[in-house]
């Protein structure tokens, strides 16, 4: 089994470094995926209300045999939920779903600001946080004008903000906010939906270290101090995303890696969702 690194919180909670991400995979091929995935030696799964798979997330949970508090959980509310009292419906609606007590983490998963209600979603985060059915709150998707505003109209600084970021999309200047502030910055799609990984320069870093493209891509993410969540239903993807422990990049390959900075999103910008 992997020695996944646990990251520290800022509210006294760790969330391990390394996830596997459910996004697009059927409820009805779910289970079977966080079974490998946990097999493998995965500690974090990372699902959302919008994927419409956490019940079979949470079946997977208790089918694996783990105890409860050794996998770490993260769920979302959607956008269309955004406000307080939707927000706590939802909330407990996904909590049904998992058949869970508390979720690790719980996530706004978009500011959607053309609505202008990620303020009081949040006071709602606060309160589920303060009930202990929310171990950790933290946001998906916001930009550094989104976290300001929290900061100046509400109480509690998230634990994570978990963004779009891939190496044509490194988030950097979130990625120096969210430091600052002691936010954990978490990247979705970090392989950009597997675009990324025909780059010649990655194909040349994994020939180079021997191992896979996907590979180089997670651990540079790993090495700048991000929490990852890889997505796959393969089998032998899922567990090879977990071995990469093994090599380490040098400051080559990382500057090498910089060269492929675009600002290229595989998804949409947060202040053109909602």
């Amino acid at each position: 089994m992997p020695n996944i690194p646990q990251v520290p919180l800022n509210d006294g909670h760790r969330i391990p470094q390394l996830g596997f991400g459910v996004y697009k995979i059927p409820e009805a091929e779910t289970v079977d995926a966080v079974l490998t995935a946990l097999e493998a030696g995965y500690r974090h799964i990372d699902t959302a209300a919008f994927y419409e798979n956490e019940h079979a997330v949470g079946e997977a949970v208790r089918r694996s045999g783990l105890p409860r508090d050794d996998v770490f959980v993260t769920t979302k509310v959607w956008w269309t939920d955004n406000g307080y009292d939707s927000t706590l419906r939802a909330f407990d609606a996904s909590l049904e779903r998992l058949g869970f007590d508390a979720v690790d983490l719980f996530l706004i998963h978009w500011p959607a600001p053309q609505r202008d209600e990620y303020v009081e979603t949040w006071r709602a985060l606060e309160h589920l946080k303060a009930e202990g059915r929310a171990r950790s709150i933290g946001v998906a998707n916001f930009h550094t004008h989104h976290l300001d505003r929290l900061a100046a109209e509400t109480e509690t600084v998230p634990a994570v903000n978990q963004v779009e970021l891939h190496p044509w999309l490194p988030q950097r200047e979130v990625r120096a906010y969210d430091e600052a502030r002691g936010i954990v910055t978490e990247s979705w799609s970090p392989l950009a939906r597997g675009r990324v990984l025909d780059d010649p320069l990655l194909a040349g870093l994994a020939a180079k270290h021997g191992v896979t493209p996907a590979q180089v891509v997670i651990r540079w993410q790993l090495q700048l101090g991000n929490v990852v969540i890889p997505k796959s239903s393969t089998p032998e993807r899922i567990r090879s995303n977990l071995d990469v422990f093994g090599f380490t990049l040098d400051a080559d390959d990382l500057t090498a890696i910089d060269t492929l900075e675009s600002g290229e999103r595989t998804g949409k910008d947060p202040d053109h969702l909602g």
